[in-house]
């Protein structure tokens, strides 16, 4: 019914979004609290999991305040992948979470890679170990931790530990689960010679299921605290990038999406399991039920707020953007690895770095590089789909860095490809919410909802001159990262 509610979180990295969502596909309202992330060490990240349940809780009152609470029928939640929550036998949380943009399982992920084996990880999951992945941060912990490896009994994934703080659901969906490293994405089951080598047992993980299949309802006290029916249901969800793929549109074989997020990926979905031979790109299973692949680069519109905010020492991003000149004729190109890089290089040690400045650089070109850095970043993960004869002709775009008119025009040049603005940039909380329609009953699958809720602003249409100039940009660019890498290693 069109007067139904429901509720899409995106669990970030720096915040939870809530929107709601009625039966007619329309938002409502929308409402953020942000929470901090702790750096304990160089390349490491950190958060406490309380805090997404407290600040989710906090948003509510103000989401629903001009709404009728009874109305709500589901949940759904995208979150941030790949996070470590782990918590005892009293269910409390054994120690803050290990995120995914963490780079100190270096040794670990080598392990994997190197001494198990990237053919058997791959054969076992679709996939390799990254320093992002959880499988690495479990052996990690078991080395640095153990008294805290040995308390384990529950692990889980982030927006598994919310779904299970407000139902009581110990849960995950294959999406999510595709970036622990310990799911085989292709028979959708854990994996048990992964679950051998992490020595973890497979009762302490949560029962898989598809991302639009209900996983429980509302606790009854949570329900009575905002006056919410404690039978709302709670979707599985997603992982974010597949949730913003399904607030995009992104569903059914041969789409793209393109996240610029605090990290940015570029998703590309199939209807069945396709894995690059070179493992450059993820092999995960979609929200929809079917499988995407997935180039993850590290640092994207955090590349933009590092420079505005940390060097600039300015929050009006508009601004510095309107000191940029005339594209594809920067001559400053910027690497943007602040975090380390995942795709397609798998190197948690690469760093950033300004290339090609004089005494005649401005302050516009540098911020032009930063954007051109991230774009050339996307471009190599595009290459590898496209040399596995996985040509998308046009792609979706979402994510904070979105919203930047000069960021998408960009993209869409240095990428070759139309990139279709939708009219909702609320990727995963817009995923979610639609999740949780599926789940309920309104719609009798993602595709069909997706279709019928999302809707296309504005078309950015690529230039044909200006992709000649980033072309041969590119060129330069990708050779960069092997020349940088050879010093690096060479005084090591």
């Amino acid at each position: 019914m069109q007067d139904d509610l429901y509720i899409g979180i995106d669990l970030g990295t720096s915040s939870v979004k809530l929107l709601l969502l009625n039966g007619a596909g329309q938002i409502l309202k929308k409402v953020s609290r942000e929470y901090p992330i702790s750096f304990p060490k160089e390349g490491w990240a950190e958060q406490d999991p309380d805090e997404w349940v407290d600040k989710t809780l906090d948003a509510l009152p103000e989401l629903l305040q001009e709404a009728d609470p009874a109305k709500v029928k589901g949940i759904g939640c995208g979150g941030q992948m790949h996070g470590l929550v782990i918590l005892d036998e009293d269910d409390r949380v054994i120690r803050p979470v290990i995120l995914w943009n963490d780079g100190r399982t270096a040794e670990e992920t080598d392990y994997l890679n190197k001494t198990i084996g990237r053919d058997k990880v791959s054969g076992w999951t679709g996939n390799i170990a990254f320093a992002g992945f959880t499988a690495p941060k479990l052996l990690w912990l078991k080395k640095h931790e153990p008294e805290n490896f040995m308390r384990i009994r529950k692990a889980m994934l982030p927006k598994d530990y919310l779904v299970y703080r407000l139902s009581g659901a110990f849960a995950t969906d294959y999406s999510d689960a595709s970036g622990t490293l310990y799911l085989d994405v292709k028979n959708k089951c854990w994996s048990k010679e992964m679950l051998q080598i992490l020595d973890l047992k497979e009762e302490y993980l949560p029962s898989l299921h598809e991302s639009y299949e209900a996983v429980g309802t509302l606790k009854p006290e949570i329900a009575a605290r905002f006056s919410l029916s404690p039978d709302v249901v709670l979707a599985a969800g997603a992982g974010d990038n597949a949730a913003a793929a399904v607030g995009t549109g992104v569903t059914g074989p041969g789409a793209c999406n393109i996240s610029v997020g605090t990290s940015g990926t570029i998703f590309i979905t199939g209807s069945h399991f396709v894995m690059d031979p070179n493992n450059a790109l993820h092999a995960f299973a979609h929200a929809d039920g079917s499988y995407h692949l997935m180039g993850v680069t590290m640092s994207a519109a955090s590349c933009n707020k590092w420079w505005n905010e940390e060097i600039l020492n300015t929050f009006d991003f508009t601004a510095e953007q309107e000191k940029i000149g005339e594209l594809g004729e920067n001559r400053v190109y910027f690497l943007p690895y602040l975090m380390g890089e995942r795709s397609p290089h798998n190197d948690a040690d690469a760093r950033a770095a300004f290339v090609g400045m004089s005494m005649a650089t401005t302050r516009g070109e540098m911020t032009q590089a930063v954007l051109e850095g991230v774009a050339f970043a996307f471009r190599d993960s595009l290459e590898i789909a496209k040399a596995e004869g996985i040509v998308p002709a046009a792609s979706r775009i979402c994510g904070g860095g979105a919203k930047s008119a000069v960021w998408r025009r960009i993209l869409a040049n240095v990428l070759d490809l139309p990139l279709e603005a939708v009219e909702n940039e609320e990727g995963p909380g817009l995923g979610g919410a639609i999740l949780s329609m599926v789940a309920c009953g309104a719609y009798d699958n993602v595709d069909t909802a997706a279709k019928a809720i999302v809707r296309v602003r504005e078309t950015e249409t690529p230039d044909p001159e200006l992709v000649a100039k980033y072309n041969a940009r590119y060129q330069y660019f990708k050779k960069l990262y092997p020349a940088l890498k050879a010093i690096r290693e060479n005084r090591e």
